[in-house]
């Protein structure tokens, strides 16, 4: 606790927030500390920083040492307080023993007694400040001093322990920030150059040495490298990329000095986007939050009706009342009643849960989509991208008659590198090494594929129109291939074929597994790609329902047919054509990887690692918040309610009290953080 002369800037700043919340938002990130600028926008509200619009603040000024030093204070006087009480000293008494227990109290409590006072003009009267404050002046009132210092105390107390709770769920969101570099080297007109980030403009080389990290998106111009991308993925298994490849914010650099071609500038890259989506993700609250955010706001003032009453009432049917005794028990009904284990545990519930799935490679954009993730029926996934690799590889060889395979490899894959096509490259890098030899007079034929000379002998290398154009027989078979093709002829003669496909991912066909093992009744593929692909890929997956050859529009038809059925159901997709469907879906999932930036901005959830199996884990991840915040929820209503009645019949004291607010409250929050020790 400051000092209470002092006025340090936490203090006005919560005071602007009180008297002129509106003006608190025209603050710019870059202006915030990175532990301010961690907390998610729309985060910070008036009389509450942790998250809680209902005008309970959990930040009381308390800064660096100050945070244990005045409770430590208060704590002592009141421990020697107690002792010269049950000593009986003889000067303890009178005057001399309200200054002591006053001076035990101010450390403590002169910040929330200001608070309450701020909160008045603007209209959040009825809040856990006036609470505590009409509790502990009132047990003052009536020289119950030692009582009205503990309260105060615990309830400090109770705040240092809740504010640790907060920063150890706000950790993995500042580790991301921290991944952020800070300053990076540029080669301009053969010089380098140490910079800022954000001076640097797509178009720039940066180079990046071992062990520093990537500061810009871009693609590697000298490979191949080694990248650690555990900040971003999760993973811990090093990334190799070779030249031309995409490297990301973020990376970190395990190999030799490596120079990276900039795409993006710093506000743009996906790293930047990423922490924006995180800290924007706690604005967007779960429905239980807003119904406990709109309980609190009923249940304060009658809280305190109801022990005004409790004061009042007995006068007229309790023979022989005692103001005394009743004004005690109405001040030990307003601190049971204190809704601090609701209004923080819940919030901080879903905040750690966001935490631990952005731990696992997830990003939810909010807490409600935790809650909506626990209820799907229905997982409908695209494949190219999301269930497939999204990269075409060579699939089988299947030479003519009398010719080797290797042969075949090494004549068609040094055609094939004198094209850019996707097919093309996919050929050329299986056949590797062997494709670097010698092609003369190559000729590209639009929408055929490739004529050339190689090592003396005439080759041809496209899809079959190519081979019919030049009058080549081929067996009917070839057309029968649903995979795109690669037909070969050697000197005028078919030589074989190649099929090239994109595979699907290493866990597709154990997400779809996972899927069902946890109450996905419905999982259906819909993709562009040509149905009898689309089919074969289900099939070898598992999925039951599978639809192919459709257009974006033909994909939102038939996801908003699913939920007018009554489907509970998440889009998975990764291209920009998916935007408009995972936008349709109850919850859009991306895939942040290899994703579009359109699709990436719509989704309400992005896996960074590309795998689907993150699905199930942010299943699991929902599950596991919901059940933590209800059983915050009970705790905290069972022990109060039990608490209340026993306290307006006489029959708890304080103490209990302290126990029923503060207590129940850290068993709450220490129930919160189980999130973040959970494995998923």
């Amino acid at each position: 606790m400051p000092d209470p002369t002092s006025f340090p800037a936490d203090d006005a700043l919560n005071m602007a927030k009180q008297v002129h919340p509106e003006s608190v938002g025209t603050l710019r990130r870059e202006q915030l500390t990175p532990e301010a600028a961690a907390a998610p926008q729309g985060h910070d509200v008036p009389g509450h920083n942790h998250g809680t619009d209902d005008g309970h603040s959990h930040d009381h000024g308390l800064s660096g040492a100050n945070r244990y030093r005045w409770p430590g204070l208060s704590l002592v006087l009141l421990l020697s307080g107690l002792a010269l009480d049950y000593y009986h000293v003889g000067f303890f008494t009178g005057f001399v023993r309200l200054v002591w227990y006053g001076a035990a109290f101010l450390p403590v409590g002169w910040q929330v007694l200001k608070a309450a006072v701020l909160s008045i003009p603007s209209g959040n009267v009825f809040n856990e400040f006036l609470l505590m404050s009409l509790a502990t002046l009132g047990a003052f009132a009536i020289g119950e001093y030692p009582e009205g210092v503990a309260v105060m105390l615990f309830y400090t107390v109770g705040e240092l322990f809740q504010d640790a709770a907060v920063n150890r769920a706000k950790r993995s969101i500042r580790a991301l920030l921290e991944i952020q570099a800070t300053e990076v080297t540029v080669v301009r007109d053969g010089q380098s150059l140490v910079l800022d980030p954000r001076q640097v403009q797509p178009g720039d080389t940066i180079e990046v040495r071992p062990g520093e990290k990537v500061a810009l998106d871009g693609t590697l111009t000298q490979g191949p490298a080694s990248f650690n991308t555990a900040a971003l993925t999760g993973e811990s298994v090093p990334q190799t990329k070779q030249t031309g490849e995409v490297v990301l914010a973020g990376m970190i650099n395990q190999d030799s000095l490596v120079r990276v071609l900039v795409t993006a500038a710093y506000q743009d890259t996906k790293l930047a986007r990423m922490l924006a989506m995180v800290q924007d993700a706690v604005g967007r609250k779960a429905k239980t939050q807003q119904f406990i955010t709109k309980f609190a706001r009923v249940y304060t003032p009658i809280v305190v009706a109801l022990a005004a009453l409790l004061v009042l009432v007995p006068y007229f049917v309790v023979d022989d009342y005692v103001f005394r005794t009743w004004l005690y028990r109405a001040l030990v009904f307003l601190v049971i009643s204190c809704p601090c284990a609701l209004v923080i545990s819940i919030p901080l519930g879903y905040f750690g849960g966001i935490g631990a799935a952005s731990r696992a490679g997830i990003l939810f954009k909010g807490s409600n989509f935790l809650d909506v993730m626990r209820e799907l029926d229905t997982v409908v996934l695209d494949k190219t991208g999301t269930l497939t690799q999204g990269v075409f590889a060579v699939q089988q060889v299947q030479p003519a008659p009398g010719l080797e395979a290797a042969w075949l490899l090494r004549l068609a894959g040094a055609l094939e590198t004198k094209s850019t096509h996707p097919i093309a490259r996919a050929v050329v890098l299986h056949v590797g090494a062997a494709a670097g030899v010698p092609v003369e007079s190559v000729e590209e034929i639009a929408g055929h594929g490739l004529r050339g000379r190689v090592e003396g002998h005439d080759v041809l290398a496209g899809n079959a129109k190519l081979l019919s154009r030049f009058s080549v027989a081929y067996p009917p078979e070839v057309d029968e291939v649903d995979d795109s093709i690669v037909v070969v002829a050697i000197d005028g003669q078919y030589a074989g074929y190649l099929t090239v496909a994109d595979a699907p991912k290493a866990d597709a066909e154990q997400t779809v597994r996972a899927l069902r093992a946890d109450g996905i009744t419905k999982i259906v593929m819909l993709s562009g790609d040509k149905d009898s692909i689309t089919q074969r890929v289900a099939t070898e997956l598992g999925i039951a329902e599978a639809h192919g050859g459709l257009l974006p529009e033909d994909k939102a038809r038939y996801v908003q047919q699913y939920k007018e059925a009554g489907h509970k159901l998440a889009f998975v997709g990764d291209g920009v054509n998916d935007a408009p469907v995972v936008a349709l879906a109850d919850v859009g999932i991306a895939m942040g990887g290899l994703g579009s930036d359109a699709t990436i901005e719509t989704a309400d959830v992005v896996i960074q690692t590309d795998q689907p199996g993150k699905i199930v884990t942010a299943r699991r991840i929902a599950r596991a918040t919901h059940t933590v915040v209800w059983q915050n929820i009970w705790l905290a209503f069972v022990v109060k309610a039990v608490v209340l009645v026993l306290g307006a019949g006489g029959l708890a004291t304080m103490w209990e009290a302290v126990f029923a607010d503060v207590g129940v409250a850290l068993l709450a929050i220490l129930n919160a953080v189980r999130i973040q020790r959970m494995r998923f």
